[in-house]
């Protein structure tokens, strides 16, 4: 990837193949009444349940697309959620994949998933949803989010999709039609990015929204970390493969990290602002980054319509401050959204009641946001009290898409034109064998670890 800008007309109308590419917080808290179901009652705001368990009913089977680290780990965690839940189908782009997540899940629950139900390739996901499950769990690089989720929600299956939900303009349409489409359903859709069903984050923001500090006037979001994880192409892999399997350095695969990673950020700050921002100013560039075309660097002024402003960072250089930062600030002081709140003067007003360590580690299962949110999946189906995050996660992937065109071209992006973009990412097929239009440039300068090895 080159820093070089390009032209405002050319980004936002081009298809691109890829250049541009926790205890107390149930007083606080609006539950759902298991009593008195009423799945017709589609609520605007999504709320969770906070339960510590699903409750029972009939089995329901999912299966699960993207065999990967993440995807393994969100199976673990749909298991966990509660009684008469099962696994039965997996499907992956590569066979070594879904082998290990096989292999790992039935280490991790005892799972024993049918050859039968074993399915490889670009298709698998239809397999998948064709299988007779309830649910699909959708854990691919996100560039396939839109379309694979899309089929679930057309074959009446409830989904649970990981972050981001999409990684450019197109697809983010594609999400948001799929998500008015699931409501008229009553399909149950779930988002992974944890905070919304955290319980220090739940409570801090309903104390915000009670007025806690105040008029919120702005935020502050920072996240720095180290080098991300890649993969050296291997002698016989194809463009393809190669992408695939290093897709978190491809910003057609994932969107790149302001997209893919600091969504969490992003989707926090969402959640406290209330609406989305009107326009976008910043910039980024690659100084250490050794595979892929994506940046390593982003800072991004956010302005709303009341004239509000965000800023927000996110970095990932070796051997530099790994400073995390989620602050909103108001008229009447400021907060740490991991659950504190301050007076102007700096001294803490509230903390959220975190147990000692030894209770935190034995009441992990029960304050674990990962499987929280595959309660409240489980919760809505079997209860009826309708669940759908989606179109609060279209907002947020749509903020870090804004975030990632202002950076790449240097230019003030709006809104109305994140919305409104012809601009997509990727090839339009996807088969083994060249790909063309995404070239793959070293840094500037600067050093790096020596990759991870994921495939050996």
């Amino acid at each position: 990837m080159s820093n070089k800008q390009q032209s405002r007309r050319d980004f936002l109308s081009t298809v691109t193949l890829g250049t541009l590419g926790t205890f107390g917080a149930a007083g606080v808290l609006k539950g759902c009444s298991d009593s008195n179901a009423n799945s017709s009652s589609i609520r605007e705001d999504p709320y969770v349940s906070l339960r510590d368990r699903a409750p029972d009913g009939e089995p329901l089977k999912a299966g699960l697309v993207g065999c990967g680290g993440r995807g393994s780990g969100a199976a673990v965690n749909f298991l966990d959620a509660g009684p008469n839940l099962e696994i039965v189908a997996l499907g992956d782009a590569f066979q070594d994949q879904l082998d290990k997540c096989r292999t790992n899940l039935n280490k991790a629950r005892g799972v024993e998933v049918a050859d039968e139900n074993c399915y490889v390739g670009f298709d698998a996901y239809q397999k998948v949803i064709d299988s007779g499950v309830d649910i699909v769990l959708f854990a691919t690089p996100p560039h396939f989010r839109p379309m694979h989720v899309r089929a679930a929600i057309e074959a009446g299956k409830h989904v649970f999709q990981e972050k981001p939900v999409a990684v450019d303009p197109v697809g983010a349409r594609m999400m948001m039609e799929t998500t008015q489409q699931a409501k008229e359903k009553e399909l149950v859709m779930v988002s992974g990015t944890v905070h919304r069903y955290q319980r220090d984050y739940i409570e801090t923001r309903e104390r915000v929204r009670d007025g806690a500090i105040g008029e919120v006037v702005g935020a502050t979001f920072i996240r720095n970390g180290g080098a991300l994880w890649w993969v050296d192409r291997k002698p016989g892999w194809s463009d393809m493969e190669y992408m695939l399997r290093n897709w978190g350095n491809f910003a057609w695969l994932s969107g790149d990290h302001i997209v893919e990673m600091f969504i969490h950020q992003l989707d926090t700050m969402s959640w406290h602002m209330g609406s989305h921002p009107v326009k976008a100013v910043g910039y980024g560039g690659r100084q250490q980054r050794v595979s892929g075309d994506q940046f390593d660097q982003f800072s991004i002024v956010y302005e709303y319509e009341n004239g509000k402003k965000a800023h927000c960072a996110t970095r990932q250089i070796n051997d530099c401050d790994n400073r995390m930062q989620e602050m909103i600030t108001g008229t009447e002081g400021y907060i740490d959204a991991t659950g504190a709140i301050y007076n102007h003067d700096g001294e803490v007003v509230w903390e959220y009641p975190y147990p000692d360590e030894e209770d935190a580690e034995s009441q992990w299962h029960v304050t674990n946001p990962f499987v929280q949110e595959h309660i409240e999946l489980v919760t809505a189906i079997r209860t009826g009290n309708y669940h759908n995050d989606s179109e609060e996660q279209v907002k947020s992937s749509r903020i870090a898409i804004m975030g990632r065109m202002a950076a790449y071209t240097g230019e003030e992006i709006t809104w109305d034109e994140v919305v409104n973009s012809d601009l997509r990412l990727g090839p339009d097929t996807y088969e083994f064998g060249p790909v063309e239009g995404i070239p793959e440039e070293p840094p500037v300068v600067g050093t790096a670890p020596a990759p991870t090895d994921r495939y050996s």
